[in-house]
């Protein structure tokens, strides 16, 4: 009880889960009851979550439930730095260091926030979701061994213990908003322009099409120290007929996501650079300059 009444006092929300386990302790749909806090619908973990200590002191009065923290409503996303599955083979690297590699790449160290390791040895690194963006749950996105827990996601809070072990705190509660750029890799691309309701010029759709090729080309064969900066330069100088609505957005982003994959750029890497670069370029090009097309 413990456990849950100090993670409420964060203001994180919380829900009983079964004792030793990671699972919900609450009913399903199928077994709902259809009474109490469902007596109007079913409510599923997430919507029942609660930071009331009366409503956390009367569940687990019942049982030593294990304490899960709702991600999405307690206005966090975590980072779950997993450990290698084969955990004999010593030299694979763990989220933590991928984690560490991914900063440095991005000039930033890692980030000093509230962490927890993890009863299997993984860290949770908690951070303070951006208002207005609904963040979902992730998996691999930003690398290998290292997911997300957001909206529809949840972590187990320190103080819980399964038979793997316990899930401890490794510093003091304060935690710090998430970083730009870890943002910039988990947040939904834009949806691409509609096309427009005129025929494009067949001139105009060839030239953005030559161009394309030409950039993606570049980045595809930059040399190691220059990829990212080419893919940026790619990005942005495309960039601009996707704002014309010569090009569909997707197009340009998968077509220069292979090229900087191909030249030795992680997928993280470049969906980071490309969504910068091209959210730029399509704001500072609305309005057709020039002979370009």
């Amino acid at each position: 009880m413990k456990a849950a009444l100090d993670a409420a006092g964060h203001g994180w929300h919380v829900f009983p889960l079964r004792p030793g386990t990671k699972r919900p302790a609450l009913h399903g749909e199928a077994s709902c009851p259809g009474t109490g806090p469902c007596s109007g619908r079913h409510l599923k973990w997430e919507e029942r979550a609660t930071t009331d200590p009366d409503r956390i002191r009367a569940a687990w009065s019942r049982a030593p439930f294990n304490v899960g923290i709702a991600t999405g409503p307690s206005g966090l996303l975590v980072v779950d730095l997993d450990v290698p599955k084969d955990k004999g083979s010593s030299d694979a690297p763990g989220g933590a260091a991928i984690f560490g590699a991914l900063c440095e790449r991005a000039s930033h160290t890692v980030p000093a926030t509230y962490r927890t390791r993890t009863a299997s040895g993984g860290i949770h690194l908690y951070f303070i979701a951006p208002t207005g963006i609904r963040l979902t749950n992730t998996a691999g996105t930003v690398g290998e061994l290292v997911d997300t827990r957001a909206w529809g996601g949840y972590v187990v809070a320190a103080g819980s213990t399964t038979p793997a072990g316990p899930y401890e705190a490794l510093c003091g509660p304060e935690t710090v908003p998430l970083p730009g750029w870890l943002q910039s890799i988990l947040q939904p691309a834009p949806r691409a322009p509609q096309a427009p309701s005129v025929a494009l010029p067949g001139q105009a759709s060839r030239y953005a099409d030559v161009a394309l090729t030409a950039e993606a080309r570049n980045v595809a064969t930059a040399q190691p120290g220059a990829r990212e900066a080419t893919l940026f330069r790619a990005a942005r100088a495309v960039g601009r007929f996707v704002a014309w609505g010569d090009l569909p957005r997707h197009v340009v982003e998968q077509a220069l996501q292979e090229a900087g994959e191909a030249a030795g750029l992680t997928v993280a890497e470049c969906r980071s650079t490309l969504r910068s670069a091209l959210n730029w370029s399509i704001t500072h090009n609305q309005q057709r300059r020039g002979n370009a097309a």
